[in-house]
Protein backbone atom coordinates (compact mmCIF):
# COMPACT_ATOMS: atom_id res chain seq x y z
CA UNK A 1 0.00 0.00 0.00
CA UNK A 2 1.55 3.46 -1.12
CA UNK A 3 1.39 6.70 0.89
CA UNK A 4 -1.23 7.95 -1.45
CA UNK A 5 -3.51 4.75 -1.28
CA UNK A 6 -3.28 5.20 2.33
CA UNK A 7 -4.28 8.65 2.62
CA UNK A 8 -6.88 7.80 0.08
CA UNK A 9 -8.58 5.02 2.43
CA UNK A 10 -8.31 7.29 5.85
CA UNK A 11 -10.09 9.84 3.47
CA UNK A 12 -12.92 7.57 2.67
CA UNK A 13 -12.79 6.44 6.67
CA UNK A 14 -12.85 10.13 7.68
CA UNK A 15 -15.84 10.76 5.36
CA UNK A 16 -17.62 7.63 5.97
CA UNK A 17 -17.48 8.36 9.62
CA UNK A 18 -18.89 11.45 9.56
CA UNK A 19 -21.81 10.62 6.94
CA UNK A 20 -23.01 7.57 9.12
CA UNK A 21 -22.39 8.50 12.78
CA UNK A 22 -22.50 12.05 12.18
CA UNK A 23 -18.75 12.32 14.38
CA UNK A 24 -16.41 15.52 13.94
CA UNK A 25 -12.66 14.49 13.09
CA UNK A 26 -10.06 16.65 14.33
CA UNK A 27 -6.72 16.99 12.56
CA UNK A 28 -3.86 16.90 14.72
CA UNK A 29 -0.42 18.09 13.67
CA UNK A 30 2.13 15.37 13.76
CA UNK A 31 4.50 15.43 16.59
CA UNK A 32 8.11 16.41 16.24
CA UNK A 33 10.87 13.31 16.73
CA UNK A 34 13.04 14.45 19.85
CA UNK A 35 16.28 15.39 19.14
CA UNK A 36 18.73 12.57 19.89
CA UNK A 37 21.48 13.73 22.01
CA UNK A 38 24.63 11.96 22.15
CA UNK A 39 24.85 8.92 24.90
CA UNK A 40 27.56 9.53 27.07
CA UNK A 41 28.42 7.40 30.34
CA UNK A 42 28.54 8.77 33.55
CA UNK A 43 32.23 7.15 35.63
CA UNK A 44 30.75 5.34 38.54
CA UNK A 45 32.37 5.06 41.71
CA UNK A 46 33.64 1.90 40.59
CA UNK A 47 35.04 3.55 37.23
CA UNK A 48 37.13 6.04 39.20
CA UNK A 49 38.32 3.56 41.71
CA UNK A 50 39.65 1.36 38.83
CA UNK A 51 40.82 4.14 37.18
CA UNK A 52 42.83 5.54 40.50
CA UNK A 53 44.11 2.03 40.87
CA UNK A 54 45.78 1.63 37.46
CA UNK A 55 47.68 4.89 38.08
CA UNK A 56 48.70 3.70 41.17
CA UNK A 57 50.49 0.33 39.57
CA UNK A 58 51.95 2.46 36.62
CA UNK A 59 53.51 4.97 39.23
CA UNK A 60 54.93 1.72 41.24
CA UNK A 61 55.85 0.35 37.72
CA UNK A 62 58.04 3.50 36.92
CA UNK A 63 59.34 3.55 40.62
CA UNK A 64 60.67 -0.45 39.35
CA UNK A 65 62.06 0.16 36.03
CA UNK A 66 63.91 3.49 37.76
CA UNK A 67 65.29 1.22 41.09
CA UNK A 68 66.72 -1.15 38.40
CA UNK A 69 68.38 1.31 35.96
CA UNK A 70 70.03 3.05 39.07
CA UNK A 71 71.33 -0.61 40.44
CA UNK A 72 73.16 -1.08 36.83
Amino acid sequence: MTKDELRAELERQAQRYQEVYGGEITLYAAQPEPERKPWRKRKSLLDEAFQNELVKAEKQQAEREAAQEDAY
